[in-house]
């Protein structure tokens, strides 16, 4: 027996609730939470000991806050969970908790952290400015030349690997659960009942539930079961030195060292310093696949690959200059393309999921545990976790694709993520064939699941370079040109990237009903909006759903999430003789907008399409420019407009024939950024940011979509439940006071403080942007109920400050749909 460790000399069981696959921190973490869920018939297989792949060489570090507010939140449940799992155990899990000093050296980088402090006032949680001279007596080696700016998190420290691992794992088997170590999984095989036969050389468990695990051996995992991850490992490494006789005569621990511009982590070890870097120049390892006979080891030192990381260091804490060196870590750490975890069910395949790619899995070991063990029993996670979700990659995500995001990942870890930043590294994966021509119109393009799609148009004689930061760049004046023609003339966005479904058959339309909450159309040339809700009652998508003709229909939803719902659309069994099929990639299109949108269209038909004839909320098919096409009226704009879908091969020549016909009424291409800017000044959420499975129908206003009279669809029991309980918060869209920088998404709101402090936390921002033709900054929120009211008075943090608000009683574009609907 070792710690939490079960004994190889027991029999395997028959049958589990749950094969967990891998014996690391995160593999643990999740037996655990199942158990403590009330799922006690689990059991973990790992091939060798516990701790044996990554999690035994991790350098341990913990820290609270993160760019997204709910891995803040997933993070500083961990940080809380340690001391539960002690009590609970008597398995220490080392935790030393003397806090991290951020520094900064650059004005961006204290835009950053002032902004991450501003997050934790919202959550609760302490990450304060400190003085220089607070600074240096709280950690009297650093050396703060060239500092602006300190703040200190004092929850933060490191704990010890093996211990927590063990912690997670006496505390599951105390609950019930089983650990079979030395036990690899040879086989995983599907069977008739949607559960696995998990194979090994001792023997097959029927599991109804595989959870892969697997840490550095995931990729082998998931082929055991037919598919592919996106991930491969890299070298990392660290040191530690000997005694450092200044910190021997401290006789307590120092705070950590977060100086990210220095791009290397430091932290007390002992007596001495631990010191870790993220070269600019990684060496991948094993990148066809981890060997299964690897264990505990390590690789040679290469120190020389960090020493200008190293150097930094010495600079920052000069007694490292002199320091010994006791010990070199060199070990694997197996990468996603965003570094982010993969998580979540496998949505090709029943009762399969995944938990794999963890970097920081010491930060978020408890919150990957609790998320995936909510998504197994109870049917959903309780906070939306999208940036975790493996759905966000599918099969376009290569081997290529995937090592050079990990190769930019590593080299920029300590990095500054700005607001819509988009990195270049691995692209272009998927182009349609306008991309030419787009270039040429000076197109800046961003990634979306794969496809690059124009972010902004720079124009046919200026540089398309893009530029990030936290206050407006460059590229807010062109947008800001691009809002302007299309209400004043018409614009073309590319909505290839949109995902598109044809739903057919006889039978089809009751299928749909038992999938979105609002009727869909059966009289044919209808379309409807149609939330899909999720196992808790919020809001799990949103469709435009489109009657084409008898039995055939049209389904436009989010790009981004077409994989996402594909797990919401398997749950429901279609009839013999209904078909579902992807029109993704099969169809491109354009959302042509503004007040001449109309004329332009109807240039290239000869369908009538005025509004007696064709009003908001129609679709149909027509020729267009001598095109098959389908289109509907309807535009994300919030202004007159018509989404238009041909073939992908006609997609260019329907562009050019736009341009050409509109050339007197001023189109021009307009990109997304335009597009968050329009459809903020008319209100319109967008999936991902207003609407989430966290969220009820009640409290961002799609109640009203929601047919109870129906007999029976997705969520219908969960929002029974809860569609009579007054909303926790409401959607609202606000005008802020802002000159030079704008909301974006995240940011903290506040009621008016006193004294120069903060007021009473109330919400956060969801969206912003400057709304060019209503000339406001603008923000999509959410804000507490028992406040919420037009007139309300509120401080929005931007770049970290406050920044006065108010809450609008309608949106500022086009209240009452006039030129929507007219």
């Amino acid at each position: 027996m070792s710690g939490g460790g079960g004994t190889e000399g027991a029999p395997l069981p028959g049958h589990a609730q749950v094969v967990v696959i891998g014996g690391g921190v995160v593999g643990c973490s999740i037996l655990y939470h199942l158990a403590k869920l009330g799922w006690t018939d689990v059991v973990l297989l790992e091939r060798a000991e516990l701790t044996a792949g990554s999690s035994w060489h991790a350098a341990g570090g913990i820290h609270g806050l993160h760019d997204s507010n709910n891995i803040s939140r997933q993070q500083y449940y961990t940080l809380r969970l340690y001391a539960e799992l002690e009590a609970e155990t008597g398995q220490s899990c080392g935790v030393h908790r003397p806090g991290i000093l951020y520094l900064a050296q650059t004005a961006d980088r204290e835009h950053q952290l002032r902004i991450q402090s501003a997050k934790a006032r919202a959550f609760g949680v302490s990450f304060d400015e400190v003085s220089r001279e607070q600074a240096a007596a709280m950690n009297p080696l650093l050396n703060l030349d060239g500092i602006r700016c300190v703040m200190y998190e004092p929850d933060s420290g490191w704990v010890d690997p093996a211990g927590v691992t063990h912690a997670y794992a006496i505390a599951a088997r105390k609950l019930g659960a089983r650990i079979h170590r030395f036990t690899p999984v040879v086989e995983t095989n599907p069977r008739p009942d949607g559960g696995w036969d998990v194979v090994t050389p001792r023997g097959t468990i029927h599991a109804e539930t595989v959870v892969n695990a697997a840490g550095l051996w995931a990729r082998e995992v998931a082929r055991l079961a037919g598919f592919d991850l996106p991930l491969v490992p890299t070298e990392h490494q660290y040191f530690v030195t000997e005694t450092v006789p200044e910190i021997a005569a401290l006789g307590r621990d120092l705070p950590s060292v977060a100086d990210r511009d220095g791009e290397y982590y430091l932290r007390q070890e002992g007596q001495g310093l631990l010191v870790g870097a993220y070269e600019r120049d990684p060496r991948f390892w094993s990148r066809d696949g981890t060997p299964l006979d690897f264990g505990q080891e390590l690789f040679p030192d290469d120190l020389d690959r960090i020493s200008e990381n190293v150097l930094r260091a010495c600079e920052r804490v000069p007694v490292l200059a002199s320091a010994g060196i006791k010990s070199v870590i060199n070990g694997p750490m197996i990468w996603s393309p965003d570094s982010a975890a993969l998580l979540g069910p496998v949505p090709e395949l029943r009762n399969y999921y995944c938990c794999c790619g963890i970097i920081p899995g010491f930060s978020q070991s408890g919150g990957l545990g609790l998320t995936l063990a909510q998504w197994i029993v109870e049917g959903e996670p309780e906070l939306d976790m999208f940036p975790w979700d493996m759905a966000r990659y599918g099969a376009w995500a290569n081997r290529d694709f995937t090592e050079a995001r990990v190769m930019d990942c590593y080299a920029h870890r300590f990095a500054i993520h700005f607001p819509l930043e988009e990195r270049a590294a691995g692209r272009p994966v998927r182009t349609r064939p306008v991309y030419r021509r787009q270039q040429r119109h000076g197109a800046v393009f961003g990634l979306t699941y794969g496809w690059e799609y124009p972010l902004w148009y720079a124009g046919p004689d200026a540089t398309a370079e893009d530029s990030f930061g936290f206050e407006r760049q460059p590229w807010w004046g062109p947008v800001g040109d691009e809002c302007r023609a299309l209400r004043a003339g018409a614009g073309v966005l590319d909505t290839s990237h949109f995902a598109k479904y044809e739903v057919a058959g006889p039978g089809a339309a009751d299928w749909l009903d038992r999938i979105v909450a609002n009727r869909v159309p059966r009289q044919v040339g209808r379309t409807c909006l149609a939330p899909m809700l999720g196992a808790r009652g919020g809001i799990a998508g949103d469709f435009t759903v489109s009657l084409l003709a008898q039995d055939r229909y049209l389904v436009v939803g989010s790009g981004l999430a077409e994989r996402y719902h594909a797990r919401h659309f398997a749950q429901v069994a279609r009839p013999a003789g209904v078909t579902f099929r992807s029109l993704t990639d099969a169809w491109a299109g354009f959302n042509v907008a503004g007040p001449q949108s109309r004329e332009l269209l109807s240039r290239l038909t000869d369908a009538d399409v005025g509004n007696d004839a064709f009003p908001f909320l129609r679709a149909r098919p027509m020729a267009v420019a001598g095109l098959d096409a389908v289109v509907i009226r309807v535009s994300f704009t919030g202004d007159l407009g018509y989404e238009i879908y041909v073939a992908e091969a006609d997609q260019a020549a329907l562009f050019d024939a736009l341009f050409v016909a509109g050339e007197d009424l001023g189109v021009r291409p307009v990109g997304a950024r335009a597009l968050a800017s329009l459809r903020i000044e008319k209100g319109y959420g967008s999936w991902g940011r207003e609407y989430s499975p966290e969220y009820w129908p009640q409290e961002v206003g799609l109640d009203r979509l929601v047919k109870l009279d129906k007999p029976d669809f997705l969520g219908r029991d969960a929002y029974l439940a809860l569609k009579d309980r007054p909303p926790r918060e409401r959607l609202c869209i606000l005008a802020l006071d802002a000159t030079g920088a704008d909301a974006w998404g995240g940011e903290p709101v506040f009621l008016p403080g006193t004294g120069g402090d903060w007021g009473r936390p109330v919400g956060r921002v969801t969206s912003g942007a400057y709304g060019h033709t209503v000339e406001t900054s603008l923000a999509l929120g959410f804000i507490a109920a028992d406040v919420a009211a037009p007139g309300l008075e509120v401080e929005v943090a931007i770049l970290g400050r406050p920044h006065r608000a108010r809450v609008l009683a309608q949106p500022p574009f086009d209240p009452d749909g006039a030129r929507l609907r007219g």
